[in-house]
């Protein structure tokens, strides 16, 4: 882990501070990539139109709720490992590497190719914390796990969506938000 991590006065018992102050780092981005989560998944709530606007409309509410109490989750083990967890809008840009979601108003399948890449930039990440914790810190491994269970069956629901019935999704080659929505789009156009 990067040599710039927070140093804690103090953190969790049988954890050195350094490995402390690595995983504070760590979780610090999986929280701001939690709330840009929430927050991208209410905008899309807000956004969806077309003739299954009801059932993504309905189905993003738990998803919400859900990421939220990840954000929280994470921000308590932040504090428990003896840092302070920075949850405002300006922390989270600041600390992103990635894009803000870009798709306003638009059909349903539209988002929902969006979100699946969204979803996977999420969860490798996530992964990718999991395993950095693996010798460190299995409590904070442990809670990356539950996440990414969550997290992997979201994205089930929104690319159950996406999938033809031969098992292939609309948005397996696209590199953009909005590559994705429109393959996602032709897909739904050209079936019957």
């Amino acid at each position: 882990m990067s040599s710039s991590a927070p140093n804690p006065k103090y953190t969790v018992p049988g954890m050195s501070q350094q490995d402390g102050g690595d995983v504070i780092q760590l979780l610090t981005t999986r929280l701001h990539a939690l709330n840009d989560l929430a927050l991208t998944l209410k905008h899309i709530h807000w956004n969806v139109v077309g003739p299954h606007f009801i059932a993504v409309h309905k189905m993003l509410d738990p998803q919400v709720d859900s990421v939220r109490d990840m954000t929280d989750t994470t921000a308590e083990r932040i504090s428990t490992l003896g840092g302070s967890p920075h949850g405002t809008p300006g922390a989270i840009v600041e600390g992103r590497h990635w894009e803000d979601y870009t798709i306003g108003r638009a059909e349903a399948i539209e988002h929902l190719g969006a979100l699946d890449l969204v979803y996977t930039g999420v969860i490798e990440d996530h992964r990718a914390a999991a395993r950095a914790t693996d010798e460190s810190d299995p409590v904070t491994q442990d809670m990356l796990i539950e996440q990414l269970r969550g997290l992997e069956l979201y994205q089930w629901f929104v690319r159950a969506h996406l999938e033809s019935a031969g098992g292939a999704l609309s948005t397996s080659s696209a590199s953009s938000e909005r590559e994705a929505a429109s393959r996602a789009n032709e897909q739904a156009r050209r079936q019957p």
